[in-house]
């Protein structure tokens, strides 16, 4: 099946103080979400990137600036994630299979996006998950307790899916409770299938993220 990846790239700089949007941010000379694009650039595939419309210039001038020549649609994102890649869906056909990405998470290996796509081939979607490492206390007000983090996983990007299911299920109307792609399709009565992560596939929000980036990519112990 062809292949389409869906890198969604809406969010601002304000958890990093930064009065840039947080994709734009340089790492080692280049944008952030440059770097994402090429974790992907191996791949065989049609790229649609999903921006803010005041964002729209801004990245089109940094392509020219550093020469960006993976070819790929733009589309304008909405106001929260879940109506920006339900736009973006209406550029995609029925029958591909679509990786839907963050587009501040470049430490994504090539293994975590292979696999995913052939569970997504074979299972209908794929989503990459870690296991949780640290302890976790469920907190209810001034009540808490302790939560077996065996049974919980840290789930990532990106969300591999065939087209056709995850189009069907965004035309859901918008719930608080769809914090990504899989609890949507979810909600819409599938099974949710889970394959490897890795564990450098943080998401940049945090300016101490944005340091382990920078490490990193320049190449110092990253996963393939």
């Amino acid at each position: 099946m062809k292949k389409y990846v869906l890198i969604v790239s809406g969010g601002d700089g304000k958890r990093l103080q930064s009065d840039h949007p947080k994709q734009f941010l340089e790492i080692n000379g280049l944008p952030l979400l440059m770097h994402t694009f090429y974790a992907f650039s191996f791949l065989e595939a049609e790229f649609i990137l999903m921006l803010q419309e005041k964002a729209v210039e801004d990245w089109r001038n940094l392509c020219r600036k550093h020469d960006f020549n993976i070819p790929h649609q733009i589309e304008i994102g909405g106001p929260k994630r879940f109506h920006s890649v339900k736009s973006g869906l209406k550029s995609i056909p029925d029958n591909v299979l679509l990786a839907i990405h963050d587009g501040v998470r470049p430490l994504v290996s090539r293994s975590t996006i292979t696999q995913a796509f052939e569970m997504a081939a074979m299972k209908g979607n794929a989503v990459p998950a870690m296991p949780v490492s640290e302890s976790i206390r469920e907190s209810d007000g001034s009540l808490n307790k302790a939560v077996d983090r065996s049974k919980l996983k840290a789930i990532q990007t990106p969300q591999v899916f065939k087209s056709a299911i995850i189009k069907k299920a965004y035309n859901q109307p918008y719930d608080v409770c769809f914090t990504d792609d899989a609890t949507v399709l979810e909600s819409d009565g599938y099974q949710i299938h889970l394959t490897e992560g890795n564990p450098e596939n943080i998401k940049i929000t945090h300016s101490i993220d944005l340091a382990i980036a920078k490490q990193m990519l320049s190449g110092v112990g990253r996963s393939h």
